[in-house]
């Protein structure tokens, strides 16, 4: 994986494929490996050149970092790498950066896809942060079988749930991958949205399609459907049997949504 240096940061990311370029943004405590499974083959073959990274936390970085920082360096990388104007993609987090970035550096951007956002928090998401932290901050670790339970009911939709196939798979790879909370991913945590931004979202003049996951505990699909509304040039798609890991659920309707989207008439 090579390196760019960034905002004084080293931020790893990975190119593939050839054409156009597409960059792709990570959520919350994922490396940006994981678009690899799916999206990345998908845009490949579809004729782009697509570009991934770690986001700082994942990529070393002091604590107390925040969404302004990780859209700085979202912007410095495509500058590295003389990409601009481009595509970009981003989901529950990464989505946030995105957004943010449609309103500092629009320059930067021809299109985007947002998939499982929001503009705000409503209660259960934010009583749902603060007792991810507390848990965190108060040193409890969780048995991985535990814990893999928990972060399949709160990631994956009901018709992967009750798939006893389908479930032993995630289940398995949750146990024996499970998240470690270093101090960069545990910053992370922070960077939840806690004042409204719908009414900023106004001013975004760029092409975007705004996904919602139907089954999205995380960030529920009325949280996406928000944005898309908040946002003028934007389109809305609600996929159902899908979680907040809907990309990864149900990647073949999430690839065949992107490179729709990027090939009916946005640059």
């Amino acid at each position: 994986m090579p390196f760019a240096d960034v905002n004084g940061i080293k931020i790893g990311y990975d190119e593939t494929g050839a054409g156009e370029p597409v960059v792709l943004v990570m959520g919350t405590a994922a490396t940006g490996r994981v678009w690899h499974l799916h999206q990345v083959p998908a845009l490949v073959e579809a004729g782009y050149r697509v570009i991934t990274f770690d986001n700082r936390g994942i990529s070393p970085a002091e604590p107390g970092f925040t969404i302004d920082d990780l859209v700085a360096d979202t912007a410095g990388l495509i500058e590295h790498l003389r990409l601009g104007p481009c595509r970009l993609v981003g989901t529950s987090m990464g989505a946030q950066v995105v957004t943010e970035l449609m309103l500092t550096r629009p320059e930067l951007v021809t299109a985007s896809v947002l998939m499982a956002t929001r503009g705000r928090q409503d209660l259960m998401r934010a009583r749902m942060g603060a007792a991810e932290k507390e848990l965190l901050d108060n040193g409890i670790e969780l048995p991985p079988r535990y814990e893999a339970v928990v972060r399949a009911l709160q990631n994956l939709s009901p018709r992967t749930l009750r798939d006893d196939a389908a479930i032993a798979d995630w289940l398995d790879l949750f146990q024996f991958s499970p998240t470690v909370w270093t101090p960069g991913l545990r910053a992370q945590l922070d960077l939840d949205i806690t004042e409204s931004r719908l009414d900023a979202y106004r001013a975004i003049e760029v092409p975007c399609l705004v996904i919602g996951f139907a089954d999205d505990l995380r960030l529920p699909a009325y949280l996406a459907r928000e944005v898309a509304e908040a946002i003028p040039s934007a389109e809305y798609l609600e996929i159902a049997d899908a979680g907040h890991y809907g990309y990864l659920e149900r990647p073949d309707v999430v690839n065949d949504a992107l490179v729709t989207f990027f090939a009916a008439g946005h640059p």
